[in-house]
């Protein structure tokens, strides 16, 4: 059995010391603020990112160099003998399409996965490939499993402002303004690596139920049979409003009992669109080894 690396970016929610932990290394995502270059948990921390979006500051997302992640994938090949990349949904960025153009130049040592997955299933996907890697699956063979189950998750957000929609040309002006003064919070969802509206909901209480109810559909209908198998897992996250999220956790782990939910900060580069306050709940099926 090869040795195999495994490489994500800082999308999935894991930070450079819980990667070093793993044993997963981590490609920071660049921010630009002020036309100035940050890197994701390297030189751009959480707090900071949250203090500047909300100060109206410029920010725009980017993607790691072509350079960087070859960089990485040559220092790595020394020690393993193959690399398994699992970078963020192409749905929502160019850096997995860019990704899987320079992995063809690697003789097939290097297997990028596009499973359309963010954030803490994204962590999760990272999470079945320790898994996988363990089992003594190859670098293509774990390509295969998680991409084959790519859309057995569903992530589901609300939002406390729909500033940053606005300002992202999701919504138009006229219906943010609208939908700020009736308290309109949104729930959207990601599956399948799109953003899309979910429902439309009067304040952010409301909203917090019709995410519950979300999910138990999700849970009684489309993964009924995962749930019966033990393979659904449940996750949340949230942008800078810890306090709140922790109460809501609350409450998501009263309404499904028997499940040990994770709950990590949302990706920046879904942030960036969103803004701080949103709350969001996902579940996902275990990738059988």
């Amino acid at each position: 059995m090869g040795k195999i690396a495994i490489v994500t970016d800082s999308n999935s929610g894991i930070t450079q010391d819980q990667g070093r932990e793993l044993g997963v290394y981590v490609v920071p995502m660049p921010f630009y603020i002020n036309d100035v270059m940050y890197l994701e948990g390297i030189t751009l921390s959480q707090e900071e990112f949250y203090k500047r979006l909300m100060q109206d500051e410029k920010i725009s997302t980017s993607q790691p160099s072509p350079g960087e992640v070859c960089g990485l994938w040559d220092n790595l090949l020394k020690e393993y003998d193959e690399v398994v990349h699992i970078p963020m949904s192409s749905g929502l960025s160019a850096s997995c399409e860019t990704a899987m153009s320079l992995a063809r130049d690697y003789d097939g040592k290097v297997q990028v996965v596009d499973n359309q997955r963010i954030s803490v299933t994204q962590r999760r996907s990272v999470l079945d490939a320790i898994e996988l890697v363990k089992a003594g699956r190859s670098a293509a063979e774990i390509k295969e499993i998680l991409e084959k189950e790519k859309l057995e998750s569903s992530i589901y957000i609300t939002l406390e402002t729909l500033k940053y929609l606005k300002r992202g040309g999701r919504i138009t002006p006229a219906a943010a303004a609208i939908g700020t003064v009736l308290n309109l919070k949104p729930v959207l969802q990601i599956q399948g690596g799109k953003l899309d509206a979910y429902a439309k909901v009067r304040g952010k209480k409301q909203a917090k139920r019709v995410i519950i109810k979300a999910v138990q559909e999700d849970l009684e209908n489309r993964f009924a049979k995962y749930v019966q198998s033990g393979e659904m897992r449940l996750d949340m996250a949230y942008t800078g409003n810890l306090e709140e999220a922790e109460e809501f956790k609350k409450e998501v782990e009263a309404a499904f009992p028997g499940f040990d939910i994770h709950m990590d900060p949302l990706s920046l580069s879904v942030a960036c669109h969103i803004g701080h306050g949103a709350l969001a709940v996902t579940c996902a099926k275990k990738v059988t080894v």
